[in-house]
């Protein structure tokens, strides 16, 4: 077969450091727009992003030659400069991040998910959602190292 056919989707989410409320409403719908150009600009799609003043939910679709690490290290990084020229110094992503599987069957759930965040967290902390996450996906974890 002369060509390569992936289907590759996986939800991102990450924090900022120690969860510092630093992403206000008002800066969202740019920074969200700035993630997705940089996935664009590297060969790879953001198929929605959204989340809260601490954290981001993307929903990323990844071509065979593009690693879920690098990917993911694109997405902090030039998003965080843009941030600290935009907003002054002082912003910054946490270290790690999850990454989670989704099955095509499972998209648009994902997706919808993922535009109710503000709804969602009026109900359930970060860390009580990140944690369900790593629950529902079978990941293996130690509570101590969750959080740094």
């Amino acid at each position: 077969m002369p060509h390569t056919y992936v289907s590759d989707l996986v939800h991102c989410v990450f924090s900022t450091t120690e969860l510092r409320k630093l992403v206000r409403p008002e800066t969202q719908s740019d920074l969200w727009s700035f993630i997705g150009g940089i996935a664009r600009k590297n060969g790879f799609k953001a198929l929605i992003i959204g989340g809260t003043e601490d954290h981001v939910h993307i929903l990323l679709s990844l071509p065979a030659v593009m690693p879920l690490a690098k990917a993911v290290q694109l997405l902090k990084g030039a998003p965080s400069r843009w941030m600290n020229e935009t907003l002054g110094k002082g912003f910054s992503w946490q270290e790690g991040y999850g990454a989670f599987t989704v099955g095509v069957s499972q998209r648009s759930h994902a997706i919808d998910y993922i535009k109710r965040q503000a709804e969602h967290h009026r109900r359930h902390s970060f860390e009580e959602e990140f944690v369900a996450f790593l629950k529902k996906h079978a990941i293996d974890y130690d509570p101590k190292y969750v959080w740094g």
